[in-house]
């Protein structure tokens, strides 16, 4: 009576479940682990060598990439260099031609006023001429004083002339007499000063004519108001004759 009850258990829907299993040899399943391995390793050895070339191949290109820019940027360095150079070469022309010119401009005035101080004097000596009396006669031409660029600074130009036949040498001295203002006060100055009386560039020494011109110079917060000239004979101490003129 118990052998159906165990044929249940054994072979219906009781029964254990059974797996069928293939037998595999021992070497072959040690030679498909090997397999596995060896594919493995080489997939890992392959993307470690690509990558390593991959990072080379970067690491290459961007050291030549930033060779190529220090090269670049040496090179824009030299041309500003060069630039600055042809500027400051520029900068030192144009002040040579601008003192050039500036000289150029100085000769010309200075040239056209003294051509046109020749021409006064030649009109004067053309009337002096037409006009001769007998008699000698020391007069003072053309007394002019004028303002220089200078702070401070005056120049002065007279014409001594001696008319008359038989008109001897004339010899003596020159002195001038400034009436200066600064601010409120007003004084007095001398030329030759004082102490420089016997000063040899005011020493005169003509027979028919003699230009007179040079300059002087003041405290440039003083202002000259007028100029006078005195003639001295030579051993007189009276003046022979004198002038005055008002400075513009």
């Amino acid at each position: 009576m118990s052998r159906p009850s165990t044929l249940r258990r054994k072979f219906g829907i009781t029964a254990r479940r059974m797996a069928v299993r293939v037998h595999v040899p021992w070497y072959w399943r040690a030679l498909t682990f090997a397999s596995i391995g060896i594919l493995v390793a080489g997939v890992g050895w392959a993307t470690y060598r690509y990558g390593m070339e991959l990072a080379g191949f970067r690491q290459s290109e961007s050291a030549h990439e930033l060779s190529r820019l220090r090269d670049e940027l040496r090179q824009r360095d030299d041309a500003i260099a060069e630039m600055r150079r042809e500027v400051a070469a520029s900068e030192r022309n144009l002040q040579i031609e601008r003192a050039t010119y500036g000289d150029l401009e100085r000769q010309v005035k200075t040239l056209s006023a003294e051509n046109a101080a020749l021409r006064e004097d030649l009109e004067f000596f053309q009337s002096l001429m037409a006009a001769e009396s007998k008699s000698a006669a020391l007069t003072v031409n053309r007394f002019r004083v004028r303002r220089a660029t200078v702070p401070g600074e005056y120049r002065y130009r007279l014409l001594l002339v001696q008319t008359g036949q038989r008109v001897a040498e004339f010899k003596g001295k020159l002195q001038f007499v400034l009436n200066l203002e600064q601010g409120d006060r007003k004084y007095v100055l001398t030329l030759p000063p004082e102490n420089e009386k016997n000063a040899q560039d005011y020493e005169l020494s003509f027979k028919f004519f003699h230009r007179i011109q040079g300059t002087f110079k003041v405290s440039p917060e003083s202002v000259v108001k007028s100029m006078q000239v005195r003639v001295f004979e030579k051993g007189a101490t009276q003046p022979k004759l004198t002038q005055t003129v008002t400075v513009s």
